[in-house]
Order: C-alpha cells, then structure tokens, then sequence
C-alpha cells in the first residue's frame, strides 16, 4: 500500500493525532530540558519509563499507566539525588538498573515479541483511543503547568542560586519539573521507543538554542521543530514499515544540523562587522 491509502486507515490517523499530541509535548519541555542540562536525565528517566511500560506489558495492565508510573519515580530519585550533587552517578546507576529489569520483563513477556520490540524502537499500530486520551490528557497537564510556573521554573532553570535568593523556591521547582519530564519521557516512549526519546525531547530544544536565545521564541521553535520530526517520521516510516524512530531521528538531527549552521553564518556575519 502506497503512504495515501495508508493515511486513510483509523489506526492510521490515531497514531498520527498522537505523533502531532507527542510533538506539541516535547517541543514545550524540551528548551526547559535543555537549560537545565538535563539531557543525560532524561535519557536515564526513559529507561525507567520502559522498565514501567514492560512490566505493565508483562501483568497485563496499560502501558502507558506503566510507562508514567516508571518514568515519574526515576525522574523524582535523579531530582532529589542531584539536589543533593550526585546527578551523575546516580543517572548512571538508575539507567542500568531500569534497562536490566527492562530487559528482564522483556525477555518474560509470553505475547507477540514484536509489540515488547516496539518499546525499544516505537510503533505506529498499537495507539489505542485508551492511549491517545491518555496522551491528550498528560500534554494538556503539562502545558498547564509550564505555563503557570513559567516564570519561576525559567528563573531556576537560568539561574538557580540567584533564583533562590530572590525567593523562589528552587528544591520545589526542580521536583515538579522532574514529574513532568517523567510524563513526557514516559509518552515518547509509547511512539519513537526508549532508546530514541532524546530525538524529541532533546532534539528540538537545542536546534532552538542555536538560534534564538528569547525562552519563548525558543518554545515555538522547539514545537514546530518536534513537530515536523514527529509527525513527518511518522508519515515516512509508512509505506517503507522501518519503525517510526528512525525517521524522527534523522529529520531532528537534520534540523539541528541546519539550525547549527543558521548560526554559525550569523556569528560569522557578526564578528565580520
């Protein structure tokens, strides 16, 4: 079947809805991820949100249910050991712990190996309406909430011992952001896999960083960004059947790379004055 009659199934344009969903998610957090120099956390977050969605693959309860419960108890142990200086250690120590139990709950599954497969390297035909109200649902929570502690998680994410002092509560604002890392980890995980979150959620984010330094211009960037990597890996990896991961993949590193060189033509430009 060629990409036109493919768009045409329902389970089809549901997985597209939920790539479009995945993308606005990723875009809004991922210059917050960025800032805060979380990449290798979120990284370590989305191994436990497989760890979670394997093992809820393995009971027979919902996998996204999983995959939240996973991901926001790895983000809120990296959280609170990094307010104590251990972020890097401990990121590596929970990545390797969530992968083994992953592997594990994987390796037990008695179903279709392919669906336990698709937690690695994402899936285009196992979104139900259960997922995409469930994926709706977690990128309107977030939204909100970025949006009403926009200012004061930007202030800690820039500056986080001026932020203190000014009064911000910056413990808190590092726990609540890590809750929301751990949804986002934990839905990308359901469309591009675990070992491809950081196409989305990190991706965009630093193509946003090369060329604008405005927080907001850089979430609007960061949005259509994720968005074209998602949607427009989802619509390719059709008609091929190569997993969806791949195809988001190259399109996000094509767009840093091309975001890299906007920028160095304008640094170029700027020391030439």
């Amino acid at each position: 079947m060629t990409t036109l009659e493919l768009l045409q199934l329902d389970f089809v344009q549901a997985t597209l809805i939920a790539c479009a969903l995945l993308g606005l998610l990723s875009g809004v957090m991922a210059p917050l991820i960025v800032l805060r120099q979380m990449s290798f956390s979120v990284h370590a977050t989305s191994e436990l949100a497989l760890m979670g969605a394997s093992a809820a693959l393995l009971v027979g309860i919902n996998v996204g249910a999983g995959a939240i419960v996973g991901a926001i108890v790895a983000a809120l142990v990296l959280a609170a050991l990094g307010l104590k200086g251990q972020q890097d250690s401990a990121v590596g120590v929970v990545m390797s712990f969530g992968m083994g139990l992953s592997v594990l709950f994987i390796h037990l599954y008695p179903g279709n190996a392919n669906r336990a497969l698709a937690l690695l390297t994402g899936q285009i035909v196992g979104v139900t309406g259960q997922d995409l109200w469930l994926l709706a649902a977690t990128t309107a929570l977030v939204i909100i909430a970025v949006a009403a502690l926009w200012r004061p998680l930007l202030f800690a994410s820039a500056d986080p011992e001026m932020a203190a002092a000014s009064g911000v509560r910056v413990r808190t604002m590092a726990l609540m952001f890590a809750v929301l890392v751990g949804i986002a980890s934990a839905q990308s995980v359901q469309i591009v896999g675990a070992l491809l979150v950081m196409s989305l959620l990190i991706t965009p984010g630093a193509a946003a960083a090369q060329v604008t330094a405005n927080p907001v211009r850089a979430v609007w960037l960061s949005i259509l960004f994720a968005e074209a990597a998602a949607v427009g890996g989802m619509v390719l990896s059709l008609a091929p059947g190569v997993p969806v991961s791949v195809f988001v993949a190259f399109i996000s590193f094509g767009i840093y790379l091309v975001c890299r060189v906007i920028a160095r033509v304008r640094d170029s430009r700027i020391r030439a004055r």
